[in-house]
């Protein structure tokens, strides 16, 4: 726009100077079409690339083979800049609605070795190389996300998962899975100067079918669990109850040894304190004999 208002004044300008009639009425005005034209050329000339972007110069058709970095630049004015981020970017791929880049279903189906179809949820952050972002404009294209980002991202999932099988997805071998798919990714688009940071495997969701045998085996795996840990509750109180029971069996034999006849003749009459003393009292026991045998005598009032 610059370049054509500038042509515009200076077409003026020659005109005004080879015009007498104009020449006569302001000496003054062709010098200032021609200031007017060169401030616009020089604006003309300016550009401006943001922060977190680098600027390709393309001119008459051909790409500059270096990039502009962040802020102000002067270049020829029939140029263009062609701006691209260098700043990390996240592509998104997952079965939830407005949630990828790609609006609706997008997880990726991918089959297991055993034959499986599985269905991931994937995110990738990765950015441009800014000193070779003018080869990718100039070789692929501003629409290099859609032409080398995504199908290298789906290849590489592919390549992996099908040397695992779902158990492996699910269990500790899910962090070695997602390194291995981004140890291959980073390979792939090194040669497209785009730099892989990380990839991240979100979700995992199998047919009906696998998931409920996972859930079942699972279950199954629980329970088990649950039984080991009441047997070995069960062991630990047998053998809590056999050393009680060789306790009072040592104990019996430390008391047996060390009863004697007075002992229990004094211990008798104390229980029959007791039982005189007891207000709902009906029986007396009457002295023993030798042989400690208690002769009962039933009052008159009893039964």
């Amino acid at each position: 726009m610059l370049i054509f208002l500038f042509f515009i004044f200076l077409v003026i300008g020659i005109g005004m100077m080879f015009s007498k009639e104009v020449a006569m009425r302001s000496r003054l005005a062709p010098a200032g079409v021609l200031v007017l034209s060169f401030i616009f050329l020089i604006a003309s000339m300016v550009r401006l690339v943001g922060p977190g972007q680098v600027g390709v110069v393309v001119l008459f058709g051909k790409v500059r083979e270096s990039t502009l970095k962040s802020g102000l630049h002067l270049v020829n004015p029939f140029a263009s800049i062609e701006k691209m981020t260098v700043r990390t970017q996240s592509y998104t791929m997952s079965a939830k609605a407005r949630e990828g880049v790609v609006r609706g279903d997008d997880a990726i189906g991918v089959l297991t070795s055993e034959g499986l179809m599985v269905r991931l949820d994937v995110t990738v952050w990765y950015h441009l190389v800014g000193d070779r972002a003018w080869l990718v404009y100039r070789d692929v294209g501003p629409g290099y996300v859609d032409k080398i980002v995504r199908p290298s991202i789906k290849t590489a999932i592919r390549n992996i998962i099908s040397n695992y099988k779902v158990a492996d997805i699910y269990s500790k071998n899910r962090e070695k899975i997602s390194l291995a798919i981004q140890d291959g990714l980073e390979k792939d688009l090194r040669d497209r100067d785009i730099v892989v940071e990380k990839f991240l495997m979100r979700d995992v969701n199998l047919p009906a079918m696998v998931a409920d045998k996972i859930n079942e085996k699972m279950a199954a795996k629980q329970e088990a669990e649950r039984m080991e840990f009441v047997l070995q509750k069960e062991k630990k109180e047998a053998e809590r109850k056999k050393v009680e029971a060789g306790g009072i069996s040592a104990a019996n034999q430390v008391i047996a040894k060390s009863l004697s006849s007075k002992y229990l003749q004094w211990y008798y009459i104390k229980t029959l304190q007791g039982l005189v003393n007891s207000p709902n009292n009906t029986i007396i026991v009457t002295p023993f004999d030798q042989k400690l045998t208690p002769l009962l005598n039933i009052p008159s009032g009893g039964k």
